[in-house]
């Protein structure tokens, strides 16, 4: 759930990831043709995803009892974990060192969270940021919500931390358009 906002219709893991937080990632998946969605819910970021010619090999949520920590991805031929996990640092952090020792992973969190001192254990490896900018999750809401997203890049064999790439919010106030 967002650190200052409330949300309607229950915490920020209850909603489906909106297709305006997918398009900055599209162009930075370079080389991904199978993924795996370890944290889908419903499944709306598999289709999004999907929508860009990429394949799911994988999908799953804790909902439909898939524990994203407890299924063997490493068995899935896969080219990179994506997800939009779930926010409480317990269960992100080690989300995060999982998955990054599977395949390169992307998740889709809080910008801010890279400029914490908690986020420090983790940059080494992380190779990019995607800023995305406020989303709306809640479809048919007025506004967005109070904290800005970014796209992670997390993966064990890279060193030297992020290269940050920029939110372009003309193209996603387009993207919502559309989507209306």
């Amino acid at each position: 759930m967002a650190k200052r906002s409330h949300i309607e219709g229950g915490g920020h893991n209850d909603h489906e990831t909106p297709y305006s937080g997918v398009v900055p990632l599209v162009p930075h998946l370079h080389g991904v043709r199978r993924f795996a969605e370890p944290c889908a819910g419903a499944g709306k970021l598999v289709r999004h995803l999907e929508r860009h010619g990429l394949r799911c090999v994988y999908q799953g949520d804790i909902k439909n009892g898939r524990d994203a920590m407890a299924e063997p991805l490493e068995r899935y031929p896969l080219d990179a974990i994506i997800t939009n996990p779930p926010w409480e640092r317990a269960l992100l952090h080690p989300m995060i060192l999982r998955f990054q020792e599977i395949a390169p992973t992307w998740l889709l969190f809080e910008a801010d969270w890279a400029f914490t001192r908690q986020a420090n254990a983790f940059m080494d490896h992380c190779s990019h940021i995607v800023a995305v900018g406020r989303l709306r999750w809640v479809p048919g809401t007025k506004h967005t919500a109070m904290d800005s997203c970014a796209w992670y890049r997390f993966h064990a064999q890279h060193v030297g931390g992020p290269k940050l790439i920029p939110a372009q919010p003309e193209k996603a106030r387009h993207v919502e358009e559309e989507a209306a």
